[in-house]
């Protein structure tokens, strides 16, 4: 007798395609500039590119350490120590992931358990959602005020017995919001008030604008043995394609996330572990230079959609501009598909971070040459 097959049903019906790589094969199918994606269209530093061909040829070709090379590591918790203020033994403490996608749904994998509940600031970066019911999540979503500030009464409601994290994203995609020193100890007061974890995705933390200081939570009394910083070397660094991430935690909670690690991805790319070495290396010259040619990129396309019509603050970090489209009498599915037709640019819909909302926006980004900006500023002027 032939048995009838079960329909497939799983986690993954619950979510549909990214809508930023949709986004980019429209861009691809109509030509159009490609503001959607956030890849830079540029070279990232010859020391990277040199030191990835000299690793293969020195024969990087196979498995490194499943939680990351011990000559990386050694380098993170010097650069972490360094910059972000948190001391890290890098034996036990630090894991090499591939990519902060992979350190984020690790983390939650390892740390959350179904039916728990995970404290969503929104706008959010779209894979957050998914993560969440992957790892079986109960998300409960808090909006930031018309400022981008955080409503502390809200925030206190959105926290309750059930809540084991939040996830922080600073500075944000989409909205460019770097968070303070005072907003994240109010947060940090409320994880160990309800005995939380703060998972914080930290990669856009040396892309910062006018004398804004980038805080890691991770850093604050308290907080050193209930946070997971998450970082990746494809945005300072210009190589989204290498999928080099990290999680750092106190011991305890690396043990739990180096377990669900190793079943996820076994580990990064072996030569290209090698090549992040030789990026921490580079001088802080690098990261002031980094800073301010975004500086002078996130103005130039503010420039162009101020002119083109659209309402939008400059960020205070990180490189998108979160535009609004209210002018334009349609919703942000709607203009983003016609923006790709008719004018060729194209942009990510709003409401692809918001669990609810967003139809009022679009998010450009400004990690593109100056020449490939100026084309779609030209072209943006075209809408009709």
């Amino acid at each position: 007798m032939i048995m009838a097959r079960r329909p497939l049903v799983s986690r993954a019906d619950a979510f549909g395609e990214s809508v930023i790589r949709e986004m980019t094969r429209l861009a691809l199918e109509h030509g159009a500039v490609n503001l959607a994606q956030g890849f830079p269209d540029f070279p990232c530093p010859p020391e990277l590119k040199d030191a990835a061909c000299d690793a293969v040829r020195a024969d990087f070709n196979q498995y490194a350490i499943t939680w990351g090379a011990r000559n990386l590591r050694e380098e993170l918790a010097r650069k972490v120590g360094a910059y972000n203020g948190i001391e890290l033994d890098p034996e036990s403490e630090i894991t090499v992931t591939c990519g902060s996608t992979e350190a984020m749904l690790a983390a939650m994998l390892a740390l959350v358990a179904p039916g728990e509940e995970v404290v969503v600031p929104e706008p959010f970066y779209e894979n957050y959602g998914p993560d969440a019911i992957l790892s079986g999540a109960v998300p409960r979503y808090v909006s930031f005020r018309d400022d981008l500030s955080i409503d502390e009464a809200a925030w206190t409601s959105a926290f309750s017995s059930q809540t084991r994290a939040v996830i922080l994203n600073t500075p944000s995609n989409p909205t460019g919001k770097v968070f303070s020193r005072d907003e994240l100890s109010f947060i940090a007061d409320l994880c160990i008030d309800h005995d939380a974890i703060a998972i914080t995705d930290e990669i856009y933390e040396h892309i910062l604008y006018d004398g804004r200081e980038h805080v890691s939570i991770g850093s604050l009394p308290g907080m050193e043995d209930r946070t997971v910083t998450i970082g990746s070397f494809s945005k300072t660094y210009s190589v989204t394609g290498w999928r080099v991430g990290y999680a750092l935690a106190d011991a305890a909670l690396t043990g739990r996330i180096r377990k669900i690690h190793d079943f996820l991805t076994v580990g990064a790319p072996a030569p290209l572990q090698q090549a992040c070495v030789a990026a921490l290396q580079l001088p802080a010259a690098y990261y002031r230079d980094l800073a301010a040619d975004y500086d002078r990129k996130r103005r130039l396309l503010h420039r162009g959609l101020q002119k083109a019509g659209f309402a939008c603050a400059l960020p205070e970090g990180a490189y998108y501009l979160f535009a609004e489209i209210g002018g334009f009498g349609m919703t942000d599915t709607e203009f983003a598909r016609h923006l790709v037709e008719t004018a060729g640019v194209a942009a990510v819909p709003g409401s692809s971070f918001y669990h609810a909302g967003g139809e009022d926006r679009l998010r450009f980004t400004f990690s593109k040459s100056d020449e490939t900006l100026e084309e779609a500023c030209r072209r943006l002027e075209t809408i009709s």
